[in-house]
């Protein structure tokens, strides 16, 4: 019997060329990074941050953060600034729009659109934009676990990198006097507020603040998954925190408003812009 010979395989195109030169790298100048707009019109800062603010409204909805008429999400108007847009009362966030905010003055009294105010709501809202004029949004909604750890009377423990961004930068209300109805305990809520990003209002819930709508819509929407985040590992066993070191440290670098609104970009992107999800 006649054996067949082996084959050899046929030599490899490259195996008889020059290595190939390594990727050329693309200039960093080149690739897309977004950040916060800048707009030199008042009425172009406007029309911006009612969109946002509508668009924070529409996502607060989807993460199922909407309790009948209770929550607000407020922005200061860059002309009146003593001003706010707000969503109107009893209108479902899921379907608010740029042109349904209402403008409402810090006596509560609205000078633009067609709806009532929650008068309760923005009095606290009023009074913090009062008392700090580096404040651009302010959200407020009553969340599942933000009721539940203000119910506890405690502060966000810096168990996890995202709850360090919070280290030291909240604070809590240790009270509950019933809905605030009068100028006085919205002063005495911005007072407990003092110069940070959030705080918990004992049996209430959650209430943040930013140079920016989306700063401020994120900075909820973490400090909510964090009170979470602490109900269930507390739940679990006991939790190991971070110790202050690492937590001031992780904090300076998470903590702004530019990586609250950095962080915010796929949740805009998907669920807030006006034309929909992309």
């Amino acid at each position: 019997m006649t054996q067949t010979p082996a084959r050899t395989p046929p030599p490899s195109p490259h195996a008889s060329s020059a290595p190939l030169p390594a990727p050329v790298p693309v200039p960093v100048e080149r690739l897309a990074f977004a950040l916060p707009p800048s707009h030199d019109r008042p009425e172009d800062e406007r029309a911006h941050r009612k969109e946002r603010l509508a668009g924070a409204l529409r996502i607060f909805a989807r993460l199922g953060y909407e309790d009948g008429v209770s929550g607000h999400v407020t922005a200061r108007d860059p002309v009146y600034r003593d001003c706010f847009w707000t969503n109107p009362f009893g209108m479902p966030f899921a379907l608010v729009t740029a042109d349904d905010l209402l403008l409402v003055n810090e006596r509560g009294q609205v000078v633009e659109g067609g709806h009532h105010v929650n008068q309760a709501a923005f009095t606290v809202h009023a009074q913090v934009h009062l008392a700090r004029p580096d404040v651009v949004a302010v959200a407020h909604t009553h969340t599942v676990h933000g009721r539940a750890l203000a119910a506890l009377g405690e502060l966000v423990e810096p168990l996890t990198q995202e709850a360090c961004a919070f280290y030291e930068d909240h604070a809590l209300v240790d009270a509950y006097t019933g809905v605030a109805v009068d100028a006085l305990e919205g002063r005495r809520v911005a007072d407990a507020l003092g110069p940070h990003k959030g705080l918990v209002l004992r049996n209430h819930g959650l209430l943040t603040v930013g140079t920016s709508v989306d700063a401020a819509a994120w900075w909820f929407i973490t400090m909510e998954r964090c009170a979470r985040v602490q109900l269930t590992a507390r739940a679990a066993g006991k939790p190991t925190p971070i110790q202050h070191r690492d937590a001031v440290a992780t904090r300076d670098q998470l903590g702004t408003d530019l990586v609250a609104w950095i962080s915010y970009q796929p949740l805009w992107r998907r669920w807030g812009a006006p034309e929909g999800p992309h």
